[in-house]
């Protein structure tokens, strides 16, 4: 890759994708593209760092269908179809509002796996998760969603690209058929 393909800014600051997210987004473009699949991404703490990180991928124009930043809790409903009521009752940091965001993703895009990322990124705890709290869903074409919590140290920046990490390697790990250590919803 050149220079202006693996370099993201972030505010003032110039920071590269780290190799690793680069490789799982590289694996999961092949994992789809052995399977006959496609995805799509509902992201809020990431911004959109993980759909930029699957379209840095030659060819992804074949897997990935689109994605949606839903940064502000009322855009997690009005978008994504993620209940109200869960929402007021929860916040937008909690396991099953992630797994309504990938369901919303899949079905927004018409794709084969929806992946969704809800967290806390700092500097401050946000609905009564500490920073690092991370939630990854991957909703699948036959009606299976599978939730994983992360619990990451570190600042801002780094929290939001180990996310990003996470949740590639969960939308893998299930386009690959392997689910150990997932939870269905």
């Amino acid at each position: 890759m050149n220079q202006q393909e693996d370099r993201v800014g972030l505010g003032s600051e110039v920071r590269e994708f780290p190799v690793e997210s680069l490789t799982a987004a590289g694996a999961v473009h092949r994992a789809l593209l052995e399977s006959g699949g496609t995805c799509a991404t509902a992201e809020s703490l990431t911004g959109g760092l993980i759909g930029a990180h699957l379209t840095a991928v030659p060819g992804s124009s074949r897997t990935y269908r689109g994605g949606v930043v839903t940064y502000a809790t009322d855009a997690k409903a009005a978008v994504l179809g993620v209940p109200e009521d869960l929402l007021a009752e929860h916040g937008a940091v909690h396991p099953d509002v992630a797994a309504h965001m990938a369901r919303g993703a899949r079905r927004l895009f018409g794709a084969d796996h929806g992946v969704a990322v809800t967290g806390v990124a700092g500097p401050q705890p946000q609905d009564g998760q500490p920073v690092g709290t991370v939630y990854a869903a991957v909703a699948t074409w036959d009606d299976r969603t599978l939730v994983r919590r992360f619990s990451f140290t570190g600042d801002r920046a780094g929290i939001r690209y180990r996310t990003v990490e996470g949740a590639l390697s969960l939308l893998d790990s299930v386009v690959r058929g392997s689910t150990a250590g997932n939870t269905r919803i």
